[in-house]
């Protein structure tokens, strides 16, 4: 087969450092590659996601996906959760090679739940966490080991840090007391289980793609569904409610203990906050701070 065109946004891949440069110069041969050992036909044009060149391809006439993603901690268990949930709730696999990061996937539609309203897409979510947390696969690094460390860098964050220090002081302790609570793991989760990680499907209406799996706590997994689609937030004119409506249909719809799932949407909004602070220490966005404290505040009585 002749070589591939790379989207312009997936050669922009390569200014993201040296590993992304090497990544983004062998697609084009592991397209190739993977295309002849499956018996794939490229079957439209490439896109992608933030981390990964996505084909259209067809075997034996089927449409599929051929997904080659940047070898990374998030998704290297990617296609050992899809093969656990072997299509409930979640696109199904088709074939996985791990050592190359390639995974031949169901094809679903690109539409995601964007185009749904928000509450309503809540609930759908909310429907989605009871098929997809099961018992965690041994392989799955645990949700606490990451916790640990990015609590204990968000304790060393000086007081002069743009975020209120009583919201880091209470994150750090909640974070400490969550990475310690044997609840935190035993559940294998998506960890980013959001608007446009939801798509249609024909075998069912609404399919999870790309989790980041890892043995973790059902309850960690709302946060993203508040902090996506952050306009519509702020086009209500009333922050609190609108966020706490997104809260409260989750936690209802899902059937979650509320104080817990308070608890980690606290840590996981100033874990968002240190890691900009982090990335851009001379010129934060403070939109994307004051975003992460609003949430934080918002989910709390």
């Amino acid at each position: 087969m002749t070589s591939l065109p790379l989207p312009p946004r997936v050669l922009a891949f390569a200014a993201r450092g040296a590993d992304w440069a090497a990544f983004v110069d062998r697609l084009p041969r592991l397209v190739r590659e993977v295309s002849e050992e499956w018996g794939l036909v490229v079957d439209g044009e490439p896109t992608h996601g933030y981390c990964a060149l996505v084909v259209p391809v067809r075997r034996a006439g089927e449409p599929a996906i051929l997904k080659l993603g940047f070898p990374d901690d998030e998704s290297e268990h990617e296609g050992l959760a899809l093969q656990r949930w072997a299509g409930n709730g979640a696109v199904r696999l088709l074939a996985a090679d791990p050592h190359r990061s390639a995974l031949l996937l169901e094809r679903l539609h690109p539409v995601d739940l964007g185009s749904v309203d928000a509450l309503g897409a809540c609930e759908l979510v909310a429907d989605l966490y009871a098929r997809l947390h099961v018992p965690a696969l041994p392989q799955l690094r645990p949700l606490t080991a990451y916790v640990e460390r990015w609590t204990a860098r968000l304790a060393e964050l000086p007081r002069a840090a743009p975020v209120p220090h009583r919201l880091v002081q209470q994150a750090v302790s909640l974070g400490r007391n969550l990475a310690a609570d044997e609840a935190s793991t035993g559940t294998m989760i998506h960890a980013d289980l959001q608007y446009e990680n939801v798509l249609a499907g024909d075998r069912e209406p609404w399919l999870a793609i790309d989790p980041k799996p890892v043995s973790g706590d059902p309850h960690y997994e709302l946060a993203p569904m508040l902090w996506n689609r952050w306009d519509e937030v702020v086009a209500s004119g009333d922050l609190r409610s609108a966020v706490r409506r997104r809260f409260h249909t989750l936690v209802d719809g899902a059937l979650l203990d509320e104080d817990r799932c308070r608890d980690w949407v606290v840590v996981r909004m100033l874990h968002n906050a240190l890691w900009e602070l982090e990335d851009h220490p001379d010129s934060p966005d403070h939109g994307h701070l004051t975003m992460c404290i609003a949430i934080a505040k918002a989910v709390q009585d």
